[in-house]
């Protein structure tokens, strides 16, 4: 996994441009702390930072393809393709001599060999781009369901920026710095609208697309997207499928180089993958599987079941970890932690935006925490996204009525959780027709079936929303906050041949046994102990820690009395008035919008940028 970044001009020479190039490149260290060098051609100039995983003494990159002396194409390239041994031994075929054992190479040598069609053979989690040398053409390329980022910046005359994160593009003298209106509806709105961006002309490559830029201009050409089909399985069968290719996910992307461990809360997905890769380990002889969880201090004391969180995690995961076998470590956060200010600011930083979705602030803060323990012992991380969205395991899948008509099923309790703070500004903005704008535009892509009504025809929409417009805000933020760490995390469960299939499985198994997640579970039921098995949807831990709220409330107070933050234009007058006669008013505001705040404030004085509202 790493970071890149690149810049591409066909009126200049960009061989006298290498100190900005070196810039953008560097502020991919943390995704990449491993090597990092820049390739510069004329016009084209492609960035790059490693965090080995694969090959750790080949794969440096950016990667070159020579032939006589002449170069042929160069490559910077973020991720990891799964399948690169077939590959490697389908291009061996065909003649291709390799150097290295990398995947890289791999991406390399297919392009050279089957030309822009060659996306379709690739199974992993990437981003990357490939200059043609040959016609001067650049490509720039993004997994099927958005697991790695990739952002870029059209230039005037057809050239472009890109990067990873939007923190490379920025450091480019010419890249634009303004969050306008579209900006801030794509932040406060909780909905994700693909090849969107928050920065204008900064916009995020969809997934599953790719783009050309050359002279003759960018030429944007989706490859992948989810499809309806008869599903032609019976039940049985679609259990037994749902099992082999999970088992097949999991040994790929244990591939690795480096230690490797899976994140572990004790619910049914993140059991699912620990079990399968307890297996895997079993079998090839490597020794235990890995296992981390995270949880705060006095948690468990000070723990009162609701409806996000039902159970605790701790219970559950020593079952799993006595029932697998696993080598686990328990990750323990104190308040402390928590308001770290060099901390906070390291997650402001990898954010870049915060992200208004299954809460920000503390969770960012704690994930961070938790991820920057695991890079202790472990550089790559399995992880259980997707499971949910893919398989129905969230209450609107099963009750519709708790969403709006005409809106996305989130955002009705989106909307609750920031009432006060941005009240005023999403009206201003008009976030509700945005969000219901971008319903219109989901329901008109979801993919159906002939004659597909009822449930069936609702599960289907439901389960598109979440894939295509909630789970990649899930992803952008484990992503970020994971590399910033140097920790590669993967998620077997958006390896996109699971997700064609059990997209298109019946309604009737999905919930064949009246619970949520039917086919998961039956899928897996002889891997787990019965009560894990069983454990009701329970949300990622957050602080039940009062301390931390006073602390971000005092914050809050303080930067309301100052009154000169940039954030102050987006924030209620009426609230802002109430809390600078009397600080002790910050504590009627939730603890989300005070993280949004201040996470907002900060990005927005660190990174200079203007707001254009």
């Amino acid at each position: 996994m790493c970071g890149i970044a690149g810049w591409v001009d066909f009126d200049r020479d960009l061989r006298r441009e290498a100190a900005v190039v070196r810039a953008m490149t560097a502020t991919m260290t943390l995704r990449g702390p491993d090597a990092g060098d820049v390739w510069i051609a004329p016009h084209a100039a492609l960035g790059h930072r490693r965090l080995a995983i694969i090959d750790l003494e080949g794969g440096r990159q950016p990667m070159v393809a020579e032939e006589g002396g002449r170069v042929l194409a160069s490559l910077t390239y973020s991720g990891e393709v799964y399948n690169f041994r077939e590959l490697r031994e389908e291009l061996v075929l065909k003649g291709h001599r390799f150097t290295t054992r990398s995947d890289t190479e791999v991406v390399l040598r297919s392009y050279l060999e089957w030309g822009e069609d060659f996306v379709d053979r690739l199974n992993g989690m990437f981003a990357f781009a490939i200059w043609d040398a040959r016609t001067e053409e650049l490509l720039l390329v993004r997994d099927r369901v958005g697991i790695k980022p990739l952002y870029y910046h059209p230039l005037p005359g057809g050239g472009v920026l890109f990067g990873s994160e939007p923190k490379a593009i920025l450091a480019h003298p010419e890249a634009n710095r303004t969050v306008d209106a579209d900006g801030l509806r794509e932040l406060l709105s909780g909905v994700k609208a693909p090849g969107a961006g928050v920065i204008r002309g900064m916009p995020e490559l969809a997934p599953g697309h790719v783009l050309k830029v050359s002279r003759d201009g960018h030429r944007l050409r989706r490859y992948w997207q989810l499809e309806a089909h008869d599903h032609e399985d019976d039940l049985p069968t679609t259990i037994r499928t749902v099992r082999e290719l999970l088992e097949d996910i999991v040994r790929r992307q244990m591939v690795s180089d480096v230690p490797l461990c899976t994140m572990l809360s004790g619910g049914l997905d993140s059991s699912t993958l620990t079990a399968l890769a307890a297996i895997a380990k079993r079998e090839d002889g490597s020794g235990k599987v890995r296992s981390f969880d995270v949880d705060f201090v006095g948690y468990l004391d000070n723990f009162e079941p609701g409806l996000t969180h039902p159970t605790a995690d701790s219970p559950y995961v020593r079952k799993v970890v006595e029932h697998v076998g696993a080598d686990h470590r328990h990750v323990l956060l104190s308040n402390s932690d928590m308001v770290d200010a060099p901390t906070r600011s390291a997650v402001v930083h990898a954010m870049d935006w915060p992200v208004l979705i299954a809460g920000p602030g503390s969770m960012d803060i704690s994930l961070y925490l938790l991820f920057r323990a695991i890079r202790e012992h472990s550089t790559v991380a399995l992880t259980g996204e997707s499971a949910d969205e893919l398989f129905g395991g969230y209450p609107w899948f099963h009750h519709p009525e708790y969403g709006q008509p005409g809106t996305l099923p989130w955002s009705l309790a989106h909307n609750l959780g920031m009432p006060a703070l941005f009240g005023p500004v999403a009206t201003r903005i008009d976030i509700r027709g945005h969000q219901a704008e971008q319903y219109r535009q989901a329901a008109a892509a979801v993919p159906r079936l002939p004659g597909e009504s009822g449930r069936a025809k609702q599960f289907r929409e439901a389960t598109y929303f979440f894939l295509t417009r909630f789970m990649r805000t899930l992803l952008d933020r484990k992503d970020r906050l994971s590399m910033a760490v140097g920790l590669e995390v993967r998620v077997p469960f958006c390896d996109h041949r699971l997700q064609d299939y059990v997209f298109n499985a019946p309604y009737s198994f999905k919930t064949f046994d009246g619970q949520w997640k039917s086919l998961l579970r039956a899928a897996v039921k002889d891997l787990l102990p019965e009560d894990v098995l069983n454990r009701p949807k329970t949300g990622y831990p957050v602080s039940n820690d009062s301390a931390y709220d006073r602390y971000v409330q005092e914050r809050f107070a303080k930067l309301v009395a100052d009154g000169d933050s940039p954030v102050m234009e987006l924030l209620n007058p009426t609230v802002v008035g109430d809390v600078r006669r009397d600080p002790a008013a910050a504590a009627s505001v939730t603890r989300i919008e005070i993280d949004m705040a201040l996470h907002i404030d900060e990005w927005l004085t660190s990174y200079r940028l203007d707001l254009a509202i």
